[in-house]
């Protein structure tokens, strides 16, 4: 079974002025992750504005960050869109250029007809037969307007190509309850950087985290000091966080995630429309909230 642990950013996706993929700029980012101590890497995920990528570019953009990742970093898939078929097809492509995991998310468009437990095990399952890499359930009620059930992933526990759940809701009491229930050996990870150090105290065995792009070395400070039992250390680190990291994932989405990378030295450039740029001041906001928190 393949170990999750640590801190894994979601890559952003990086466009031209042209609105294309920008591939030096995937380079320079992956680059530059790769001198920090982290896991891995998610490519694909919501953060890399998978609703918004051709099925082409998914495909460029899982070549492209294998190509420059540093060897030993784990390499997920963001494989999750509303079909089993080609959740399946596009995770079994990543798989044949070394993804080692594919995260995927719960499918939202038919929301009356797939919240409930026994669809949405339906629907995991379905993609865990026949998927060439093991699965990690995505969970981001807040986008997709569909909150997988704690009874649902621990039902998914059992399946033997299962293996975890990124859990983006920031409920601690349901994180603790899938940690208490599933079946030994699944893996919990958070998705929200403003709970961070609390949800590796309750169980999680790392985090998911789209902060960790524009400020990795905050989020594996945190890791470490949980990591070391340095209890003092990592509320601090937690405390530091929580403003910059509720502006760039509650509050601004990735057009702020966008601007503060650039503030810290990767490249965020701007997102795909229908999202638009930050406005000035929101700028200037983010810019006194990172002003401590350096990439």
């Amino acid at each position: 079974m393949i170990k999750l642990q640590g801190i894994y950013p979601p890559i952003a996706t990086p466009f031209n002025h042209n609105g294309d993929l920008y591939k030096a700029k995937v380079q320079h980012n992956v680059e530059k992750l790769n001198m920090v101590n982290l896991s891995g890497y998610v490519v694909c995920g919501s953060t890399g504005e998978s609703v918004m990528l051709l099925p082409e570019e998914k495909m460029q953009m899982f070549e492209w960050v294998a190509q420059f990742a540093k060897p030993g970093k784990q390499l997920l898939c963001g494989t999750g869109v509303e079909s089993v078929r080609e959740t399946v097809s596009l995770t079994n492509k990543a798989a044949e250029m070394g993804y080692v995991a594919a995260m995927v998310r719960t499918p939202r468009y038919y929301k009356s007809l797939l919240s409930s437990v026994e669809a949405q095990v339906r629907y995991f399952r379905a993609v865990a037969d026949q998927s060439k890499i093991p699965v990690m359930i995505y969970n981001w009620p807040q986008a997709t307007g569909v909150d997988i059930a704690a009874e649902a992933v621990v039902m998914l526990s059992e399946h033997p190509n299962i293996v975890a759940i990124k859990e983006s809701s920031g409920n601690l009491e349901k994180m603790m309850r899938m940690i208490r229930e599933v079946k030994t050996g699944f893996q919990v990870l958070s998705g929200s950087a403003p709970t961070l150090y609390p949800s590796l105290k309750v169980g999680a065995v790392g985090a998911v985290l789209a902060f960790a792009n524009a400020a990795p070395y905050a989020c594996v400070t945190i890791w470490e000091a949980f990591r070391t039992r340095e209890e003092e250390a990592g509320m601090d680190w937690q405390s530091r966080i929580a403003n910059p990291a509720s502006l760039v994932t509650v509050k601004y989405g990735i057009p702020g995630l966008k601007y503060a990378m650039d503030l810290n030295g990767y490249y965020g450039g701007v997102p795909r429309l229908p999202l638009i740029p930050v406005s000035p001041d929101v700028r200037v906001e983010l810019e006194n909230a990172f002003e401590g928190i350096k990439g």
